[in-house]
């Protein structure tokens, strides 16, 4: 079998739930396939869903178990995990290129085939969204351009605007407050010509909910209280951009962010 590796680069425990959720459990079970995840903060600004009480320790390290709960739901935890400790919200005030070294470090130690993060919208427009992104798009080009092994795919998060597009239909149609595009902490999309990869995650739809909902002190911003059966239609799909390296415009859809790299 194919060794596969995937590196998850990213600000805040959560933000690789909808992203890669269903592209992991896909692979949860193939013995060749490595997980590191990279997290800038443990969250610990964030605000708290009602009825949740955050540990007198505080909300990083609650958030932070309730990740390591979430990856264990989701049926596969990293190989490796680390946490870098800077302050939920403030990631614009880590001097950059210290950032960038320590996301550069962790790529030159893991050389994973594919190594994904936000695009330069953040999916919801969060500054350490684009911060942390922003950061990992350079440290992966540096790391790539040293040679050696791995480093074969740079992808980001996106949501395709003709979805987002149905999600604000359908927020409205059921009296939900839909998403204002300009205001920071609101999702927004992109052109559909921008998506390269869109994922069927339909068998494995019931993990990626389970994953959801360990992040409970997050549920306000996570997901809305539906039926789970409701729910999982919506989390049949993963959709990104490939970054690196070019693609030809109008190349036809990958179904899994490892397609082509056998």
């Amino acid at each position: 079998m194919t060794s596969r590796s995937l590196a998850i680069c990213v600000a805040h425990p959560d933000d690789e739930s909808y992203a890669l959720y269903g592209s992991v459990a896909l692979h949860a079970a193939e013995p060749d396939f490595r997980l590191a995840v990279l997290h800038a903060t443990d969250g610990d600004a964030g605000e708290v869903a009602p009825g949740v009480q955050a540990p007198p320790d505080g909300l990083g390290a609650f958030r932070r178990d309730e990740d390591e709960r979430a990856w264990i739901a989701v049926g596969r935890t990293p190989d490796r995990h680390d946490w870098l400790g800077y302050p939920d919200g403030r990631l614009d005030a880590v001097p950059y290129d210290e950032l960038v070294d320590r996301v550069a470090a962790f790529l030159e130690a893991e050389r994973p085939d594919v190594v994904f993060t936000f695009g330069p919208d953040g999916v919801s427009g969060h500054p350490d969204h684009i911060r942390i992104g922003r950061a990992t798009d350079e440290a992966f080009h540096r790391v790539r351009a040293e040679g050696g092994v791995g480093l074969r795919r740079l992808v980001h998060g996106v949501i395709p605007q003709l979805l987002f597009d149905r999600m604000q239909v359908w927020r409205a149609e059921h009296g939900l407050p839909v998403w204002d595009p300009q205001r920071v902490y609101h999702l927004r999309g992109v052109p559909d010509g921008i998506v390269s990869v869109r994922v069927n995650t339909r068998p494995v739809s019931h993990l990626v909910l389970a994953g959801l909902k360990e992040h409970r002190s997050q549920r306000h911003v996570l997901f809305d209280d539906l039926l789970d059966e409701e729910w999982r239609a919506a989390l049949r799909r993963e959709f990104h951009a490939i970054v690196w390296p070019p693609r030809d415009p109008g190349a036809p859809l990958l179904t899994d962010v490892f397609e082509g790299l056998d």
